[in-house]
């Protein structure tokens, strides 16, 4: 598959809808938010906090925490609910482990939670990569605990193996929606296939994670059927937050999800035997992500 068949033109732009009351976040504000911001770019990071247009990072950078994006900011896919650019991708930086190694360090943070583009364009989709990021991480800050949001490496377990060998306490994939809507909503991703790896992760012992969107034109129903889907697998932390559409070209929000709806996804997940369940109108994957990190592995 070449880079250039990836590559997808942007659809029309749609202007987007007036937020209602109950989606008001922190202002990016405060001397912790600037060390943040200013470590990242120093160190010439990314953060799916900024490419993801993300509206917690007011409230988790002056918390001192940040979720960090490896092997650049282009992805080679082009899904239709994010803002990182789909663009052919930059040469893979192999000095970006220790400078984010040493980023964590300064920071002092007790759980860091990595993800990255997806990078169809390398043979390993840059699962290498990631083992050496997190083994970097690790050496550089022992004792911390380290949550893997993984692309779908096309499927490989073999690919797959290697972020679980390298030992981070959560690896999470994120199915983004429900089948219904996936092929509208992620590109190139596939449902069963994301559950799947979902299933290889939970049998390697590691915490299995994963995470969805609602607001895009899915009905109750099929959320409770994905979080069926979800628990069947193994997955023990589901996290459910309202889709925000980060810029005119990317899809519309069908609808604003009330708070209520989500206490009763929340009350639901809990009762089919998550371990945890993060549902609210401004949840995103990282969300509470060091409370995630403390379940026990199986022997």
């Amino acid at each position: 598959m070449e880079i250039t068949d990836i590559i997808n033109t942007s659809p029309e732009p749609v202007k987007p809808q007036r937020l209602p009351h109950w989606m008001k976040a922190q202002m990016p504000k405060g001397k912790p938010y600037s060390q943040v911001f200013h470590l990242i770019n120093e160190h010439k990071l990314h953060t799916i906090c900024t490419s993801g247009n993300c509206p917690n990072k007011g409230e988790c950078w002056n918390a001192g925490t940040a979720s960090f994006m490896i092997l650049g900011n282009k992805c080679t896919r082009n899904c239709r609910f994010c803002s990182v650019p789909n663009q052919i991708p930059d040469a893979v930086d192999w000095g970006e482990p220790e400078r984010l190694a040493k980023t964590i360090q300064t920071l002092k943070l007790k759980h860091a939670v990595i993800t990255s583009v997806t990078r169809d364009d390398l043979a390993d989709g840059g699962a290498a990569f990631w083992a050496v990021t997190i083994r970097k991480i690790k050496e550089l800050n022992p004792g911390i605990t380290q949550e893997s949001l993984i692309p779908d490496f096309n499927g490989e377990t073999k690919y797959i193996q290697l972020v679980i060998d390298a030992a981070p306490e959560v690896i999470s994939h994120n199915l983004e929606t429900v089948e219904r809507l996936t092929p509208k909503v992620r590109s190139h991703a596939r449902y069963i296939r994301s559950l799947s790896i979902l299933a290889y992760i939970a049998a390697s012992g590691i915490t299995a994670k994963s995470g969805i969107m609602v607001g895009l034109g899915e009905k109750p129903g099929e959320v409770l059927k994905t979080m069926d889907d979800l628990i069947q697998t193994g997955v023990k932390v589901v996290t459910i937050g309202q889709y925000l559409q980060p810029n005119p070209h990317l899809l519309p929000v069908v609808e604003f999800i009330t708070p209520e709806q989500f206490q009763f996804y929340k009350e639901e997940g809990l009762k089919k035997g998550f371990t945890f369940v993060e549902s609210s109108p401004m949840v995103r994957s990282s969300y509470h992500a060091e409370r995630h990190a403390q379940i026990t592995r199986k022997s």
